[in-house]
């Protein structure tokens, strides 16, 4: 952990929790000089070195960019893979701004302005169809559409990496099938695993993500990685494991889906939240189950529930037997190799 730069590639930095009102990252949002130097070495210490943040569509994931500013020097945004090496070298938080959505709010003759803004990786589609293409939750996949060919053509052109986590599996293999760059999972198991879910990726699927030169994210949601209890750390390896026996190591990551504290969200079991949560209106697409506390932390893996869980991913791949450089690897190497394979070279250097 020492010697890796450690990348998470869907990392939600602090969601709103029951025991901070109002939630700590409005507050930072709003005044970034409430972020203290305690809350800070939370993330320093928990051995991420970039955070990213795959938040919604849109304007709002650049109020992050109030917050790097005002900082005072902790937070770095993260616009190249030297900026990655920086926030290693000198122990700052690295924020690179995603989203979980198409940058539809913008058009394809807007990303260029969007793009300086900071936006490094879009989904193509969050759950639902937009003007891309369809989610895994849309009733019907009817594939992308062609303003989702335009935008992909244009995130490709100016360097925003083309994330397909969400999209349905038309709508993905179309994006496979179009692409002239890496393609990436950000958050997305093994289907092969929990078979039926169709929020993860098929074999097909992950085969044609390692042709374009892609990567996968592993996500630790304890939902995408097995479809009953007990489900722990030595589960969620698995997926590490069948990827790597079907794709190889090279295109292997981490993309958690948790903040850095190891939840999304802790609200309480009957919440009801768009999307989620043990009732909300897709749960059963989802596959939620409620978790064995009694609040829902995204149906996270408990043993993982926590801000230094990097630390003991190492230590379960190291006991399952992967050398060093894969660790290194999957940590953060090939994820350095991708993005820096999608950005332009001005912005990778």
């Amino acid at each position: 952990m020492r010697e890796s730069i450690v990348i998470d590639l869907l990392n939600q930095f602090m969601r709103p929790h029951r025991n901070s009102m109002p939630p700590k990252i409005e507050q930072w949002l709003s005044r970034p000089e409430t972020f203290t130097d305690a809350e800070a070495a939370v993330f320093v210490e928990s051995g991420i070195r970039v955070f990213a943040l795959g938040g919604g569509s849109g304007a709002p994931i650049f109020n992050y960019n109030n917050l790097i500013s005002g900082s005072g020097g902790r937070l770095l945004r993260i616009d190249s893979i030297s900026d990655i090496e920086r926030a290693q070298r000198e122990r700052k938080i690295g924020i690179m701004l995603t989203i979980q959505d198409s940058p539809a709010p913008f058009s394809p003759e807007q990303l260029p302005g969007v793009f300086k803004g900071g936006l490094r990786i879009a989904q193509l589609t969050s759950n639902d169809t937009n003007k891309s293409g369809s989610g895994f939750l849309a009733d019907s996949d009817d594939g992308m559409t062609d303003y989702g060919r335009s935008v992909m053509k244009r995130m490709e052109e100016v360097g925003v990496g083309v994330d397909v986590s969400h999209c349905g599996d038309r709508t993905t293999l179309d994006a496979l099938e179009a692409a002239t760059k890496p393609v990436l999972f950000t958050h997305a198991n093994c289907r092969a695993l929990v078979p039926g879910h169709m929020r993860l990726k098929t074999d097909e699927m992950l085969v044609k993500m390692a042709k374009t030169g892609g990567m996968m994210g592993m996500t630790f949601v304890r939902n995408f990685i097995r479809d009953h209890d007990p489900t722990t750390l030595d589960h969620l390896i698995d997926h590490f494991d069948y990827a790597r026996r079907l794709i190889g190591i090279q295109h292997l990551a981490i993309g958690s889906d948790l903040d850095v504290l190891g939840y999304s969200f802790t609200l309480p079991e009957d919440a009801t939240v768009p999307y989620a949560g043990p009732k909300g209106k897709n749960a059963e697409r989802y596959h939620w189950r409620s978790d064995p506390v009694g609040l829902w932390y995204t149906d996270t893996i408990m043993e993982l529930a926590h801000s230094k869980r990097m630390f003991d991913l190492t230590d379960g791949l190291i006991r399952r037997g992967y050398t060093d450089e894969d660790i290194k690897l999957i940590l953060g190497g090939n994820a350095m190799r991708v993005l820096g394979n999608i950005w332009p070279k001005a912005a990778s250097n």
